[in-house]
């Protein structure tokens, strides 16, 4: 079961001129920054009461945020959605024959699972997590 917004993740070029902006400027609380090699990406997390929002910035060519960037811009990449069990939601929407991009869990940022649901199903780039303990 899908329990709250974990967090919306937007692409940038260049993560620290969103940090600049994003703090200095508009006042938010940086969290932290943290380079996640499973998804070819550095990410610099906010915290507004209580909402999350991470910058994703592409390490590599043929990261999906390069392709992402490359294709449609910066901005809004995903909504990620907290569940107590990440594995038991892909196969949940399994059965319900939801195109998946992951069929599995995989590793996301701060000692998460992750798994993404495929927009086409979605309507938007859609990520489960997991936090980690």
């Amino acid at each position: 079961m899908l329990t709250q917004i974990d967090h919306i993740g937007v692409a940038v070029r260049d993560l620290d001129k969103a940090i600049t902006f994003y703090r200095d400027v508009l006042g938010l609380q940086f969290l932290e920054k943290e380079e996640v090699a499973s998804q070819k990406v550095r990410v610099a997390k906010f915290d507004l009461n209580g909402v999350h929002i991470e910058f994703l910035e592409p390490t590599s060519k043929d990261s999906p945020i390069a392709k992402f960037i490359e294709k449609k811009g910066e901005g809004i990449h995903h909504i990620a959605y907290r569940t107590d069990d990440v594995a038991d939601e892909i196969e949940s929407l399994k059965r319900k024959n939801v195109k998946l991009i992951n069929e599995h869990p995989v590793e996301g940022s701060g000692n998460t699972k992750i798994a993404f649901v495929h927009p086409k199903s979605s309507m938007v780039l859609t990520e489960l997590v997991q936090k980690g303990e």
